[in-house]
């Protein structure tokens, strides 16, 4: 399955934020939107980086307009104590059923060392207001995406 297209309408699914509470993704919405990043799991050294960056650069995204949330399989157990581990100051959904993953695109085969397995694609969205894709970002490098990630939502005012 493809992720989902620019211009494509995200479902408003109800997900499971870090303290264990159900929201809408409507709810989490900046206002401008939404940076969603899709990573594989909590305290591995791709997927750190890529938290801590989000996390240093939360500012400036807020500043744009944009919220940002994490979103990975692993449970909200798991994302409290990244949370605390690396001071993350955004919300993890936990999608333990993988309905997110699914939704999006991001649940794929994926190959480590010569094997096939399914895993999520570490893959990054930027939503609107309306929930409509304005960009999307599949298969990225943790080192250097949140700069690319700011630097479009600069030239995207």
């Amino acid at each position: 399955m493809a992720t989902l297209d620019v211009g494509k309408k995200v479902p408003n699914l109800t997900v499971k934020t870090t303290q264990g509470e159900e929201t809408k993704l409507q709810d989490l919405l900046g206002k401008k939107g939404l940076v969603i990043y899709f990573y594989p799991k909590d305290m591995t050294p791709g997927c750190t980086i890529e938290a801590c960056d989000f996390r240093d650069n939360f500012g400036a995204l807020k500043k744009l307009g944009f919220a940002v949330v994490g979103v990975s399989k692993d449970s909200t157990k798991s994302h409290q104590k990244f949370t605390e581990k690396e001071g993350l100051n955004f919300d993890l959904i936990s999608d333990e059923s993988g309905e997110v993953c699914e939704k999006f695109g991001v649940w794929r085969e994926k190959s480590f060392m010569g094997k096939k397995h399914m895993g999520i694609v570490r893959s990054t969205f930027v939503i609107g207001a309306d929930l409509k894709i304005l960009k999307s970002y599949d298969n990225v490098k943790a080192n250097g995406h949140v700069d690319k990630v700011l630097a479009d939502l600069k030239e995207m005012k």
